[in-house]
């Protein structure tokens, strides 16, 4: 492979992950909502649930298993990536009853863990050719894998601190609060910091959670209005569908992307006010994919004509238009974004 250098090796990690957690989250966003509504009238469907629910608890496997192929690894290197990360990400927990499987896990720890272990297989590969299919796995899960385990206390707690300072937000006036939640959880989705567990650890709810999710969905669009003239239509629709994360590693890359996410947030989290759009803690987090924010809003405002339009004009019809009004902005008339910059390689 080409040469790496600290720059690429970064991306590598970056795109790795963005990508992992889309292929392993889009099922449930496609399909979770509508599942779940049907189940009670059709019980085999129950099933479907349950892998949705495994699925969801697998992104560590496929973040180090995408940041694998990002390296141009085997697939022996590949998989043990992936099961140094899965173990560390910390979705696999161990009780005295047997192994269980909670949540996704911590990104910023896979990211961490599948660093280590990504390094130390660039180290030894050429060392130990013949026996990679006994030392590699074995090095990555004990020793990437125990560093991973250790670090994540520590990640868990920056999280913490982080979540501290946004519900800091929930004591302001209604209106600056939404706009301001909206914006962090816009840029909040496109970092490693996992929005959903934010939401879950300062039991964000209410307006707060109805802004959180117009806040992602201001942002999801945004990129994939953006992104339309570089990249297929799949791609972009992944955005919404699934997760911005996808457009992690070109936010990192290039932060100013977000000046077009920023601008569409804060008019979404006017509307969260305005319309006193809803949510739950547990809703919070997941904007427009599958359904999650609308649907909890609805549950919470009513199923009645009027909540049904007044749902589709701030999480679709509002957000669309600001994307593009944002996207005409900064790349049009501005020129401070080329359109490459949202280039996005799957």
């Amino acid at each position: 492979m080409d040469k790496l250098t600290a720059k690429s090796f970064m991306m590598n990690l970056l795109n790795g992950s963005a990508l992992g957690i889309v292929v392993a989250l889009v099922p449930g966003a496609l399909l979770g909502e509508l599942v779940k509504a049907l189940t009670p009238y059709c019980e085999p469907l129950s099933v479907l649930t349950q892998m949705i629910g495994a699925t969801n608890g697998m992104v560590g496997i496929a973040v180090g298993v995408a940041i694998g192929y990002m390296f141009k690894f085997t697939p022996i290197e590949s998989v043990s990536v992936g099961l140094a990360t899965m173990i560390a990400g910390g979705a696999v927990r161990f009780a005295e009853s047997g192994i269980q499987i909670k949540g996704t896990g911590d990104i910023f720890t896979m990211v961490f863990t599948a660093g280590i272990a990504a390094g130390l297989i660039l180290l030894l590969r050429s060392r130990v050719r013949g026996y990679a299919i006994l030392v590699i796995p074995t090095v990555c899960l004990f020793a990437a894998g125990t560093l991973g385990r250790l670090a994540f206390p520590y990640f868990i707690a920056f999280s913490q601190l982080l979540g501290a300072w946004i519900a800091h937000l929930l004591t302001l006036e209604q209106t600056l609060m939404a706009v301001l939640i909206a914006v962090a959880f816009a840029c909040l989705i496109v970092s490693p910091v996992s929005s959903v567990g934010i939401a879950t650890a300062i039991h964000l709810a209410g307006v707060g959670s109805g802004a959180a999710n117009l806040g992602i969905c201001a942002c999801a669009f945004s990129l994939a209005v953006a992104g339309r003239r570089v990249n297929p239509l799949g791609t972009c629709a992944a955005h919404f569908v699934g997760s911005p994360k996808l457009s992690m590693p070109n936010i990192v890359a290039k932060p100013k992307l977000l000046l077009p996410i920023v601008l569409n947030a804060a008019l979404a989290g006017i509307l969260a006010s305005l319309f006193h759009i809803q949510g739950t803690e547990f809703s919070a987090g997941f904007g427009i994919s599958g359904l999650i924010g609308p649907v909890n809003h609805l549950k919470l405002a009513g199923w009645g004509a009027g909540q049904l339009a007044v749902s589709l004009l701030v999480f679709v019809v509002v957000p669309v238009a600001g994307a593009f009004a944002a996207d005409w902005l900064f790349v049009s008339r501005l020129k401070w974004i080329a359109p490459e910059d949202y280039r996005i390689d799957v």
